[in-house]
């Protein structure tokens, strides 16, 4: 048995719509992420801004590793 990616006409309407729906979302949180750690002090990031940026921009991650900085990754304002 083989296992292989559908291709994008052999999916459903609502399978694309889903894929879509999930790049746009990523694409908004990873660049709100980026946004965001661009302008805030290296002292109010959790871990070094280097790494964040590499992984925010090479890591396909569906939105996750955006939605761990924005929500974990920084540190709240006192």
């Amino acid at each position: 048995m083989s296992m292989r990616s559908a291709r994008w006409n052999e999916m459903s309407p609502t399978t694309r719509a889903v894929v879509v729906t999930a790049g746009v979302v990523d694409a908004g949180l990873r660049a709100w992420a980026l946004a965001d750690l661009r302008n805030r002090p290296a002292e109010q990031v959790l871990g070094p801004k280097a790494v964040w940026g590499l992984a925010l921009t090479v890591v396909s991650s569906a939105g996750v590793l955006p939605a761990a900085y924005l929500l974990l990754g920084r540190r709240r304002a006192a």
